[in-house]
């Protein structure tokens, strides 16, 4: 018999195989590992990062790896962007999601919430990673959220046919040129 943490592993695979298999904004990339201990996700929603002269632009792809360490699931995966995010709640080498993790979460309940936070859907410029992305979110809120759509896919009933992507529709970011000067 498979000890916890296997049965585990192999449950989430399930759940994530099954909840993305056909959603356009969020596919598994790469696995390591059997059952699979290290994921990469692409978003396909619209984000932040900061361009090397300074300016803030949008990006329409991300690239997030988590590792599922020895002490997952007591313990937060270790999630980091691969792409560059401009987002309170990144930095170059992870993701801050320590304050609302619980083992009962699920691992593609939270590939949602780490897809809502680029989209900036979700953000906390309370205790931020970046203090200077913390503090636009705060003088930009209007421009907010850079992606509107719904990043999970809907619920499906095992009945249910193929999902319909999700149409494109006007975001706060038609507001702006997409280039704001953070000097």
């Amino acid at each position: 018999m498979a000890s916890p943490r296997i049965r585990r592993l192999m449950l989430d695979q399930q759940s994530l195989t099954r909840r993305f298999s056909t959603w356009p904004l969020i596919q598994i990339t790469e696995t390591a590992g059997m059952p699979p201990e290290v994921y990469r996700f692409r978003y396909s929603v619209k984000g932040l990062y900061v361009s090397p002269g300074g300016e803030i632009l949008e990006r329409d792809s991300h690239t997030l790896e988590i590792n599922l360490t020895l002490g997952y699931p007591r313990r937060a995966p270790q999630c980091r962007m691969l792409t560059p995010v401009f987002h309170p709640n990144f930095d170059e080498s992870s993701v801050c999601i320590g304050d609302f993790w619980a083992a009962s979460e699920s691992l593609d309940d939270l590939i949602v919430r780490i897809g809502r936070m680029v989209a900036y859907q979700e953000y906390n410029t309370k205790s931020p990673l970046n203090g200077l992305a913390a503090k636009w979110a705060a003088e930009h809120a209007h421009l907010l959220p850079v992606d509107p759509r719904p990043i999970a896919p809907p619920q499906l009933e095992e009945s249910d046919a193929a999902i319909e992507p999700p149409v494109e529709s006007p975001t706060n970011s038609d507001l702006w040129d997409g280039k704001i000067s953070i000097l």
